[in-house]
């Protein structure tokens, strides 16, 4: 009989997935697991990329402090860390069941968020087991912390108000999730958790609650997978692809999740390419030490083999062809072809659909590109291309075929602008936002689209006549003709140089040469001004008279513009005159402007 030390060989290390809202505390949590500081090092302390980290059973009973009991079977558990719930629906596309079990992060002071509600809805969508981790406890007022203790000891020992505040706040994650269609509660308090989800408090920081999240998920482990780990730590090794990337002394490598089968130095793999699934021959096999993330260690074991789960770097020939995100599969050398097939078409099936006219989309991993697109999708910002790989020369070509403004951008993540695009980007307006948080990208696209649309608007006010009614003042005659210079008061709208005026009848009077003010010379004379106007082909005292009312010709396409367009940006004053200059228009011709 296995005892609380021994482990089954024959069952391979559940994957547990961390989702959550951003900076709700994923990666935090899985550097108090691991005791390192993964997080310092990611770009806006935002997990960009799915790192893996393998937690020995060792590690898990030292936290745990002598809280498992019973038989534990399983080796431990594999941490996928994730950008967001996106992350997660590409693997589980492309890996079939990729994780076990999942732990969804949420602030407990901030509670449910729009990702954490949409990373529910996918685990139920796939029927994965998970539970809560409801992190940032220390911040509740008035909090104690107690280092590295179970929850409930840190949980008994604070005042009668904190422990209040910390029932409020479990009850209000508890009705959330009932109103998601999930039964929940504190963990202490459920019997039956597959019927229940498991909320558990904890603080990443300051390790209260941790032993009690990591017993939850080796008992989870021990009581729903035993029957689905066994037997999948032999046979032809399956893996998603991580990341790519060029290491001095070990050339091209990539980061890789093993979760099927088990893959061995010397071994034929076939790999999704850039262009095209391809065979290679694995040279060696790099395995971080345990409780480190294969994204950031920097010291590795030489293995000669590894079982699944785990993340392992592997090292063979023509990987600058791989393509980050797909699959890596262990084959025979007789049936190299079929397996490339199959691959062939898993990659026709997972490629990005887009739209006929968008913004263009640059990432460095498939997993990336199709959590930025997901993004987009949700923001309604369409995509005309969306590609693995670094900002090309031709990519900024191809952005130029797009005729519209809005859409002349390239979106890129985490991945660098090449030499000759950056001397073509000099000729071309072509807008480039490359940044390596996913966020901050989409954000930063979004307000530039906004300037851009604001200044189009004011562009297209500033070019566009304006409607405007005026009064030709009693008593106001300057210069009767040549120009003749009458003074007019604006009673709507607005009156600039260069309009042409018009009688109510529909008949011409003449083209406004200078406007002035107190004897200066303004560009725009706005409603309830009186100002001396110079206008050019009438004779004041003949065609137009003292008490008269003129108005703006309006060409036909502008005020088509203004009543369709801009209707709902003008003043009403300016509306108003808008109206009554259409019916004299459309008195003799009713479709006119329409």
């Amino acid at each position: 009989m296995a005892t609380a030390t021994e482990t089954r060989k024959d069952l391979r290390t559940p994957i547990v997935c961390v989702m959550g809202h951003v900076d709700h505390g994923k990666t935090s949590l899985l550097d108090r697991i691991r005791g390192t500081a993964v997080v310092d090092k990611e770009a806006g302390a935002i997990t960009q990329h799915i790192g893996a980290t393998e937690v020995p059973l060792q590690t898990i009973q030292t936290l745990c402090k002598g809280m498992l009991g019973g038989n534990i079977v399983v080796p431990g558990l594999l941490f996928i860390d994730t950008p967001g719930h996106h992350a997660f629906t590409n693997l589980r596309s492309r890996g079939g069941a990729l994780a076990d079990l999942a732990v969804l992060v949420v602030d407990i002071n901030e509670g449910f968020q729009p990702q954490t509600i949409e990373a529910i809805k996918i685990l139920k969508q796939f029927k994965t087991p998970f539970v809560i981790a409801a992190n940032k406890i220390d911040r509740l007022h008035g909090w104690t912390p107690k280092t590295n203790s179970p929850f409930l000891q840190s949980f008994n020992s604070q005042p009668d108000h904190v422990k209040t505040m910390m029932e409020n706040k479990t009850y209000e994650l508890v009705g959330r999730m009932s109103d998601l269609g999930f039964s929940s509660d504190r963990y202490d308090r459920i019997r039956d958790f597959t019927r229940n989800i498991g909320i558990i408090p904890i603080s990443a920081r300051t390790g209260e609650g941790i032993p009690d999240l990591l017993m939850i998920l080796i008992g989870l482990a021990q009581r729903f997978l035993e029957e689905s780990l066994k037997f999948q730590v032999t046979g032809p090794g399956v893996g998603t692809i991580l990341e790519v990337k060029e290491e001095r002394g070990l050339g091209y490598t990539i980061d890789t999740i093993i979760y099927d089968g088990e893959i061995r130095v010397g071994d034929t793999v076939v790999i999704g390419g850039r262009e095209k699934p391809y065979a290679t021959k694995v040279r060696a096999l790099l395995k971080p030490k345990p409780n480190r993330e294969i994204r950031v260690e920097e010291r590795f074991d030489r293995v000669n083999k590894v079982s699944a789960a785990a993340g392992v770097k592997i090292l063979a020939p023509e990987l600058e062809k791989a393509m980050a995100g797909s699959q890596v599969r262990v084959t025979k050398e007789g049936n190299i072809e079929a397996m490339i097939k199959e691959i062939e078409q898993e990659m026709e099936q997972a490629k990005i659909v887009t739209d006929e006219v968008g913004v263009m989309v640059k990432a460095d991993t498939l997993g990336s590109l199709e959590a930025i697109v997901n993004e987009l999708r949700e923001a309604k910002i369409p995509i005309g291309r969306a590609d693995v790989g670094d900002i090309s020369k031709r990519d900024i070509i191809n952005a130029e075929t797009v005729n519209d403004q809005m859409y002349r951008v390239m979106l890129g993540f985490n991945v660098a602008v090449l030499p000759d695009a950056n001397d073509y980007l000099q000729t071309t307006d072509i807008k480039i936002f490359n940044s390596d948080v996913i966020y901050h990208l989409i954000d930063d696209f979004r307000k530039w689209e906004t300037d851009q649309r604001a200044l189009a608007e004011k562009k297209k006010f500033a070019e566009i006549i304006r409607p405007g009614k005026v009064k030709y003042l009693p008593n106001c005659t300057f210069r009767q003709s040549k120009p003749a210079v009458i003074g007019l008061q604006i009673m709507g709208g607005m009156l600039k140089p260069g309009v042409t005026l018009i009688k109510p009848d529909g008949s011409k009077i003449g083209v406004v040469k200078q406007i002035q003010e107190r004897n200066e010379n303004i560009s725009i004379a706005t409603v309830g001004k009186e100002v001396a106007v110079s206008v050019d082909g009438p004779t004041a005292g003949r065609q137009i008279n003292e008490g008269e009312v003129y108005f703006v010709d309006v060409p036909e396409g502008h005020s088509k513009v203004l009543e369709y367009q801009l209707k709902d940006t003008i003043k009403q004053d300016e509306l108003e005159t808008l109206m009554e200059f259409l019916a004299i228009k459309r008195k003799d011709n009713p479709f006119w402007g329409r």
